[in-house]
């Protein structure tokens, strides 16, 4: 008998059936993989429904657990760009048309129960929400100063020397006051660090390149999110809306607006509350989880919001890759470029610069939750890209992106995350910012 035939043939059939099961367990975790991932804005939700806000949500007093670089690597500079703190709706005739909506209720009679409280609370406040129409709030003040003293721990080499720092800001009041805090925080940490700040059309390129009084036009291609092709495959729902009108109002009869207009009034003050400190006036009129419930609805319209006019923010791109270039050559001997702006422009960013794969364009509207969600673009949202230098004399140099203070993923690649070599991030983005000018 030949008993190595019948050896290697045993084998063989093991072999082959081992190779199956690996392939087996192979797709079961790379399908186990692709559900966490598709559940983790909705389990995120769960744990904090406020995120359904979008961006209104605040920026959160936390200090993520951060990687630790390679052996030998040590950070040096910090490029920043910085969304405006908390403040109050940005714009005045939200409070305008719910104070006359309300006043000609209340006269009426057309107010229920929990109308009525939200009308007194509402008024005893009016005089502050319209002196404060778009003004940096208290806690958005405190965000930037918790921002930068959490900067300054999580990076004593950058700041333990001093140095000159760069804060540049938009022309809007509520930006240069967040710079203003943000710097302030950053002396008190050390008072060595020497800030210039600068609120002028000079530098509007790097921070609001849109900006209308920015004297550098540009012309860039608008782009589509591709899931816009298939939104009869989502169907909208007008539901909340409804309910929160019901439960303020026993008739809309002859009151001014149409149901939708009044609904979404009522949505966009519930959700701008926390930032100015009135989160209880609109009890029992709606809650976190239903907003929650809407979220993704929501999240769709604001892809396509960040996702259109991305191409017009590469100057802040390439404004970020020239400094850190001069840094490096030694032209500059800032230890931090800082930037504070708008969501209008730190949420295109993230779509062009493919954070967390925020790039990636499903065409399913039900896969965009799983590349962008728009609680990162929130208030005081911030973007750091944290520069890290090996041995004295080295040329090889790291970079790794944070987003709100969490390591973020890139789209360049890299043996190490989350790190990346600075010529791979450089050649990368450069070739992206050429590819998309007109």
């Amino acid at each position: 008998m030949n008993y190595s035939f019948f050896f290697f043939t045993f084998v063989a059939i093991i072999l082959h059936i081992m190779k199956k099961l690996f392939s087996v367990l192979f797709m079961v975790l790379v399908a186990s993989a692709a559900w966490a991932q598709g559940n983790t804005a909705i389990d995120e939700l769960k744990t904090d429904p406020r995120k359904a806000y979008g961006t209104d949500y605040p920026y959160q007093f936390a200090n993520p657990q951060l990687t630790k670089a390679p052996k030998g690597y040590k950070p040096f500079y910090i490029s920043h760009y910085g969304r405006h703190g908390s403040r109050y709706y940005w714009n005045a005739m939200l409070y305008q048309e719910l104070a006359n909506l309300l006043s000609k209720a209340h006269e009426r009679g057309q107010l229920t129960k929990e109308g009525e409280a939200f009308y007194e609370k509402f008024m005893a406040a009016k005089e502050e929400l319209q002196t404060g129409v778009s003004e940096l709030s208290d806690l958005g003040w405190e965000q930037h100063q918790y921002i930068a003293r959490t900067m300054f721990n999580n990076f004593p080499e950058v700041f333990k020397k001093g140095g000159n720092v760069l804060a540049i800001s938009s022309l809007t009041g509520r930006c240069v006051l967040s710079m203003s805090s943000f710097c302030q925080e950053l002396v008190q940490c050390n008072p060595k660090i020497e800030i210039r700040e600068q609120s002028s059309r000079f530098t509007l390129d790097g921070v609001v390149p849109s900006d209308r009084q920015n004297p550098v036009k540009h012309s860039f291609p608008k782009a589509t999110p591709r899931w816009e092709q298939n939104r009869d495959k989502f169907p909208t729902d007008e539901s909340l809306r409804d309910k929160i009108v019901k439960r303020t109002f026993t008739s809309t009869d002859s009151l001014p607006g149409n149901l939708h207009h009044i609904g979404s009034n009522l949505i966009n003050l519930y959700t701008s509350l926390p930032s100015i400190g009135h989160e209880g006036m609109m009890a029992g009129l709606v809650t976190d989880e239903e907003i929650a419930a809407q979220w993704e609805q929501s999240n769709l319209g604001s892809y396509s919001w960040v996702f259109g006019p991305q191409y017009e923010m590469i100057p802040i791109l390439e404004d970020i890759i020239k400094k850190a270039d001069a840094v490096l050559s030694g032209q500059s001997d800032h230890i931090a470029d800082l930037r504070f702006g708008h969501d209008t422009c730190l949420g295109p960013l993230t779509v062009l610069m493919g954070l967390n794969g925020a790039d990636k364009d499903p065409e399913d509207p039900y896969d965009v939750k799983n590349c962008y969600q728009n609680w990162q673009t929130g208030k005081a949202s911030n973007l750091q890209l944290v520069f890290y230098r090996g041995k004295k004399g080295s040329d090889d140099i790291l970079v790794k992106c944070l987003l709100n203070g969490r390591e973020a993923s890139l789209p360049v690649s890299t043996t190490q995350y989350p790190y990346y070599r600075w010529a791979d991030f450089r050649d990368f983005y450069t070739a992206r910012c050429n590819k998309n000018k007109n």
